[in-house]
């Protein structure tokens, strides 16, 4: 495993600027610490490896025995460990989210927040090519665009200076689980993984083996393939997209956008709502309650005739159509 990370992600890249793993203790992050330092000591570069754990308080002292065990790991390997702990319980019934959307949110404000402190240019994840084919079948139970079908990207911006990556995205859990084995790493298990309340879960114990059993046992490499090509197709869409925002969209001091309606009159309604989204998205405005018919009612003041319209939409953005232009505002 060692030598396939090392291939998927070369040491050189690497090896001398702040590396910060995400690791829950569970076998896929243990795998990624134990191979991650292995390299980083082969490869004597300058960089510091720093684990980051984050308590979610979920499973009582079992997640603080999973804050202990990762902690004596990395006392073990003489490896530097953040950690904090969260209610997250309470962040999302604050916030209105379910509990999976809160863990997520809380994860990665905590690796960015760790990872600019500490000046770590790369937050490592553990995420494998198992958690690539639940999600995208996750997605397309959903529902979702031709982005949501290209799934987890590989790496990506989590702040202007540090980058997610995620090095083990081609890698399977049983070639993972065999790692640990062969190098007589212990790991942790959540017994929350298996609590059928949550989507993934049933997806991932219930329709994949269903999938498996009856219609293809290759769904996992079908899913990934679709992935792939997804992601080849979004790349594309995405660069269309730039130029029809160069062409068509103007940003004001306060904030408020101002589209070409005439100009984007001429094009296919699927761009007009993906330069919706990404205009909607660099405003930092909440997409929580966005979705298909959201961004085709915004798409919809492009192509009819009705005259000058108003559209009140979620997060209190105004969108307003008047001759050929179209602005969109949210107080602020």
């Amino acid at each position: 495993m060692e030598y396939r990370l090392a291939k998927s992600w070369p040491p050189e890249a690497w090896r001398d600027v702040g590396v910060l793993l995400a690791v829950s203790g569970g076998a896929d992050s243990m795998a990624l610490l134990r191979a991650i330092t292995a390299l980083s000591r082969a490869a004597l570069g300058k960089g510091k490896l720093i684990v980051a754990h984050l308590n979610h308080g979920l499973r009582g002292s079992e997640s603080d025995e999973d804050e202990q065990f990762v902690v004596e790991t990395c006392h073990k390997w003489n490896l530097d460990c953040e950690v904090e702990k969260v209610d997250l319980r309470k962040s999302a019934s604050q916030s209105g989210d379910g509990l999976e959307a809160a863990a997520r949110q809380a994860r990665y404000h905590f690796l960015r927040q760790t990872a600019e402190r500490l000046g770590a240019r790369y937050v490592a994840t553990a995420h494998t090519a198992d958690d690539q084919a639940e999600t995208v079948l996750h997605r397309i139970v959903r529902g979702c665009g031709i982005a949501g079908l290209a799934g987890i990207p590989r790496s990506r911006a989590l702040g202007p200076a540090v980058t997610l990556i995620r090095p083990m995205l081609d890698m399977r859990r049983t070639e993972i689980e065999e790692y640990l084995t062969s190098i007589g790493q212990p790991f942790r298990i959540d017994t929350s993984n298996r609590d059928p309340r949550f989507t993934r879960n049933r997806i991932r114990h219930e329709l994949l083996p269903l999938i498996r059993h009856e219609y293809n046992q290759q769904v996992n490499d079908a899913l990934l393939r679709l992935a792939t090509t997804a992601g080849e197709a979004q790349s594309v869409i995405e660069s269309l997209v730039d130029q029809l925002a160069e062409r068509c969209v103007e940003t004001s001091g306060s904030g408020e956008i101002s589209l070409d309606r005439q100009a984007l009159a001429l094009e296919p309604r699927y761009l007009v709502r993906e330069l919706m989204k990404r205009v909607w998205c660099r405003a930092g405005w909440p997409q929580q309650a966005m979705g298909f018919t959201e961004w085709d009612r915004l798409a919809g003041l492009v192509y009819d005739t009705a005259g000058d319209r108003r559209l009140d939409m979620p997060g209190k953005v105004t969108a307003a159509r008047s001759g050929q232009k179209i602005t969109l505002a949210r107080p602020v």
